[in-house]
């Protein structure tokens, strides 16, 4: 299944590239994670497609959608921008499933508009994150993204960048990550999406160790409460193997916080679920969206 390709208005006079596999039903939002796009879901959006209007969408300053030249990647623009697209597309109340940065967009954006979630599906993220996973992802993306440094001859060069970072993930969506992961550069070469300057709107806003500390500490009680603040039923989707989304992290959220919360945990994964194991991960989705587990 071949998805439609769209441009909508987002905040800040940016717009955002969505990718649209159907057009009828109640709408299911995609929102990928920090580095991808909305390719990222192309084997699991095809599952839900033919129940559900299926949208994803490219986060700024990802894939597609515009970079933002005044930086401006905290997670309040990018719930302002998902407001503002859901918005322009008609879209009211939703099924919204978020992964990674994905996950907490779509968290923050659920506790703000609790009457307007039908469903989350929250994967491998959480307000509270396991540090190893988050510097080693960093210094992964920082390697091939900040400075606009790192380039590739080619297509194939670059998928076989992506497989040190996606170890378990196939040869075939290794070069899907590939051909919608770069651009063209004036020279001939090619360059990941990201925005190389999205790791500077992330640290410019605050410099001083404890104020950054503070603020990580606001939005961290400031997820929780999102959390706490969804009344349907949510799935939270962890990798075993994940570094990034803790067992205990995991079991609080759906025992603790969440009204109705389920667990389900994917083997052979790691964080990148959907890509490491993709059939699981598309079962664990589909049995929850249409009520089959």
């Amino acid at each position: 299944m071949v998805a439609n390709s769209l441009r909508v208005p987002a905040s800040d006079g940016l717009s955002l590239h969505v990718l649209e596999w159907s057009r009828e039903g109640t709408p299911l939002v995609f929102v990928h994670g920090f580095g991808n796009d909305a390719h990222i879901w192309d084997d699991a959006a095809p599952a839900v497609a033919t129940y559900y209007r299926t949208l994803a969408v490219d986060l700024r300053g990802h894939g597609d959608s515009d970079r933002d030249p005044e930086c401006r990647y905290d997670y309040e623009f990018h719930v302002a921008d998902l407001e503002a697209v859901l918005e322009k597309l008609g879209v009211e109340r939703l099924v919204l499933v978020g992964h990674s940065l994905g996950g907490r967009i779509a968290t923050l954006f659920a506790g703000r508009h609790p009457d307007r979630i039908a469903g989350l599906v929250i994967v491998d993220s959480a307000p509270e994150l396991d540090v190893r996973g988050t510097v080693r992802i960093r210094v992964d993306l920082q390697k091939n993204s900040e400075g606009g440094g790192a380039s590739f001859a080619s297509e194939a060069e670059y998928r076989d960048a992506l497989a040190h970072n996606y170890p378990a993930a196939s040869r075939e969506t290794l070069t899907r990550m590939a051909q919608h992961g770069l651009r063209r550069r004036d020279d001939g070469r090619f360059e990941p999406k990201l925005d190389p300057a999205w790791f500077k709107g992330r640290t410019d806003a605050s410099t001083d160790a404890e104020a950054m500390r503070a603020r990580e500490e606001r939005l961290t009680r400031d997820m929780w409460d999102a959390l706490a603040r969804v009344p349907c039923p949510t799935l939270v989707v962890r990798g075993a193997a994940s570094d990034v989304l803790s067992p205990a992290v995991a079991d609080r959220m759906v025992d603790e916080v969440l009204r109705h919360g389920r667990l389900a945990v994917i083997p052979r994964a790691g964080h990148s679920v959907m890509v490491d194991n993709p059939e699981a991960f598309c079962a664990a989705l589909t049995g929850f969206v249409l009520g089959e587990d």
